[in-house]
Formats: C-alpha cells, sequence, structure tokens
C-alpha cells in the first residue's frame, strides 16, 4: 500500500513549513488569551510573533515532569486547557497523578493517519488491546480507526483466551496493542487450536519493536509498523511501509533538544523530543517528553515528505544525585556555554574506594591547558569536584546522554 491519507502527506516541505508557522502564531496568541496556564508560563516571553521553528525555539519548555505540581497548584489542568473550548469529552489519569483531557472532534489524537499508513482502511476491523482503563491508549486508537470507518473490537488488556477466542470468531484483520502481546496473542490461539490468521496487519506502540519480533511476525503473515504517541500529545510520529524512520504527523511540530536545556541540536544528534501540538481545546507549546530521539535526513521512500525521526530512544531524564547533591543536565549545559571552545560535554559518575567520583569528558580542540579552568567551572556550577578530560572532537557517544551513571546497581 503506497497511497496516502490525504495531500497533506505529500505536500512541498517548505510549503508545510509556511503554513506551520502561520498556524503557530495563531496558536500561541490563542493560548495566551484563553489559558491563564500559558499566560504565565509565557508571561516573560515575546509570544506576538511566534511564526516559526527559530522563534518558537526562544520559548520556555514546559517539562511533562512540572505537570502534575502545576495541575495541583490550579485544579485540573493547571490552566492549560482553553477556556473557550468547552468541556473535554474524557478525562485521563496517568501516574503522577497527572490528568489529560481528550481533546475535540472526530479524531483528538491525530491517529487515523497513522493507521492509515499501516493498512488500515473503511470496512475493516481493529482488535484494539490498549488499555481502555483511565489511561487514553484505547481511547485514541479506538477514535482514530472509527473516524477511518472501520470497526472496532475494544479487547483492551488481559484475558488472553478470550481474545483469542473473539478473533477466531470476528475475524479482524487488524491488530492495535503493545508488540509483545500480539505475539502473546498468536502463541495463545495456536495453543488452543484457534485460527486467528485474519490479523494480517498492525499497528504498536507503548513498548520496543526488537528486528527479531518484527522478523517472527512478518514469518507469521502479520505485518506490523510503529507509532510513537504521548497521553498528552496522542500521535506524535508514526511509520509506514518503508520503515525507515517514523514520519512526523501533520499538525505537530518536533524540535530535538539538548537534554535539560531549550536548545536544538544539530540532525542526527540525539537529543529530548520536545512537541508543539496545534490544538485549540488543549494547546501544547515545547511540550518536553522526556524522550530521547534524534532526527533524519531526507524524506521517507514511501512519498511523505514530513520530517522523520528515529523512534524512542531511550528517557532524557538524567538529573543524578552525586554525594548527596543532584546535577542536573542543565549545569553541564552552562558549563559549555561559559567555555565557547567546548563542543560537547559528558559527565561520567562511578564508584572508587567506595566514593563517588566525576569524570568530566570534553570534546575541544583546545588542549590539556584548558582542563583547569574546565574544573573550577565543574566545580563552580555543581559544588562538586571532578577530573576532566579532553577528547577528540567526534569522540563522545551520539546517544543522547549528558550524565552517565556508571555507577554499579545494589
Amino acid at each position: 500500500m503506497t497511497d496516502h491519507f490525504d495531500e497533506r502527506e505529500i505536500q512541498d516541505p517548505d510549503a508545510r513549513e509556511e503554513d506551520l508557522g502561520k498556524r503557530l502564531a495563531g496558536l500561541v496568541r490563542y493560548a495566551v488569551n484563553h489559558a491563564p496556564g500559558w499566560a504565565r508560563h509565557l508571561a516573560d516571553a515575546e509570544t506576538d510573533r511566534v511564526d516559526s521553528r527559530a522563534a518558537l525555539a526562544k520559548l520556555p519548555v514546559l517539562r511533562k515532569s512540572d505537570l502534575a505540581q502545576l495541575q495541583a497548584e490550579d485544579p485540573p489542568f493547571g490552566g492549560f486547557v482553553a477556556g473557550q473550548a468547552g468541556p473535554p469529552p474524557r478525562v485521563f489519569v496517568s501516574p503522577g497523578p497527572i490528568y489529560e483531557p481528550q481533546g475535540i472532534g472526530p479524531d483528538p489524537a491525530n491517529a487515523s493517519r497513522a493507521l492509515y499508513a499501516a493498512g488500515l482502511r473503511a470496512g475493516g476491523t481493529v482488535h484494539n488491546a490498549f488499555s481502555y482503563h483511565l489511561t487514553p491508549g484505547g481511547w485514541m486508537l479506538d477514535e482514530g480507526a472509527r473516524a477511518l470507518g472501520a470497526t472496532v473490537v475494544p479487547a483492551g488488556v488481559g484475558n488472553t483466551e478470550q481474545q483469542a477466542a473473539a478473533v477466531a470468531a470476528l475475524k479482524p484483520d487488524f491488530f492495535c496493542g503493545v508488540p509483545d502481546f500480539l505475539k502473546v496473542l498468536l502463541d495463545k490461539g495456536a495453543e488452543l487450536g484457534l485460527n486467528v490468521s485474519s490479523i494480517t496487519r498492525g499497528l504498536v506502540s507503548g513498548a520496543a519493536l526488537p528486528a527479531s519480533l518484527r522478523a517472527e511476525l512478518d514469518e507469521r503473515g502479520v505485518r506490523v509498523v510503529q507509532a510513537y504517541a504521548t497521553a498528552e500529545l496522542g500521535v506524535i510520529a508514526y511509520e509506514s511501509e518503508a520503515r525507515e524512520g517514523l514520519i512526523v504527523n501533520e499538525d505537530v511540530i518536533v524540535e530535538i533538544l539538548r537534554p535539560g536545556t531549550g536548545d536544538p541540536v544539530p540532525e542526527g544528534e540525539v537529543g529530548e523530543v520536545v512537541v508543539t501540538r496545534l490544538s485549540s481545546s488543549y494547546p501544547l507549546i515545547r511540550f518536553a517528553t522526556g524522550d530521547l530521539s534524534a532526527a533524519l535526513p531526507g524524506q521517507s521512500p514511501c512519498g511523505r515528505t514530513a520530517p522523520r525521526i528515529k523512534g524512542w530512544m531511550g528517557r532524557a531524564d538524567q538529573r543524578t544525585k552525586i554525594k548527596g547533591m543532584f546535577v542536573d543536565p542543565a549545569q553541564i549545559d552552562a558549563l559549555v556555554k561559559r567555555h565557547p571552545e567546548v563542543r560537547r560535554a559528558r559527565l561520567v559518575v562511578a564508584r572508587s574506594g567506595e566514593q563517588d567520583v566525576m569524570t568530566l569528558s570534553v570534546e575541544t580542540e583546545a588542549g590539556s591547558e584548558i582542563a583547569d579552568r574546565l574544573e573550577e567551572s565543574l566545580r563552580d556550577l555543581t559544588k562538586l569536584s571532578g577530573r576532566v578530560d579532553i577528547v577528540a572532537p567526534g569522540t563522545l557517544p551520539n546517544d543522547g546522554k549528558v550524565i552517565a551513571d556508571d555507577r554499579p546497581v545494589g
């Protein structure tokens, strides 16, 4: 299947950026005027003309890790829901607790596009094994599938034997859920002697899809692709038949930032996924997911022209307690900015002689003579002493880690 959901998927990239810029400017003005949480959060920022990625990068980041406290101070949503949008149709609960309002409209999580890219069409039947209990996963895919004109079996989680029996009886052609459970479901069908071969395609998310598991599913006649989604943002990016990276969804702007900062990283470098969702009911502007990924160059071979990312590559929250004090990636970033000759830096924490020890590995061409000044800055910014190790540019791993905790567990 190489056709596309709509013409927006194959539009000229420059035209898409121009359109996103215009919509972004309107969204920021609307959020400040109609959502008191956004008015507070952006009070010190210039919001009159945020119409480009460069202008967007000057706004402060809103971290998911801060939402619980902000919502507790201004319940239930921290003031980030636009007052004129009307009541949300559903409210979900995530650990924290964090309360997420469902957006307005027939496909509030923007999931239909990802489902279409995975092969779902009107008239199909979806076995949806995402949870419907408190969390939004099941509802996101349910709404998106029904917006496409598909029938949904709301299977939820657990009850594997009953789910296998339902597949044998109802013969859905499409699966939604975590990839591991699809294998469990197929295995249970085989164990019980049930024909579950009607499922030939699927959209999986919520857990890693190892190459070995994908290959096994291919061999068993089920072609799956992945989606990257969060409770607050809906579907951020999705895989197509090309299986070459995840394509950024329409109606969102994705930035990859250096962890602990608001600064974009160069293309290809691993950093934190920060998303702006162009939604008037629950606008989210520079929302830091805490996830790591990297931008991919070029366009997908499937013909879709939106930017691509590599997919989920771990967590960005690297705040680490050392000798009883927390060290944050933002402190290491401040050190780098204090010394322009430094390209990149990585703080490694280890144990030696039953004590925590810090080593700051620094990419620079300045040579060892800068080490003393860097050690002084490290001590000034973290209030802890550490050794500086000068390395050649390009030496540090491209894994998004600013702080690497190598201390033994237990």
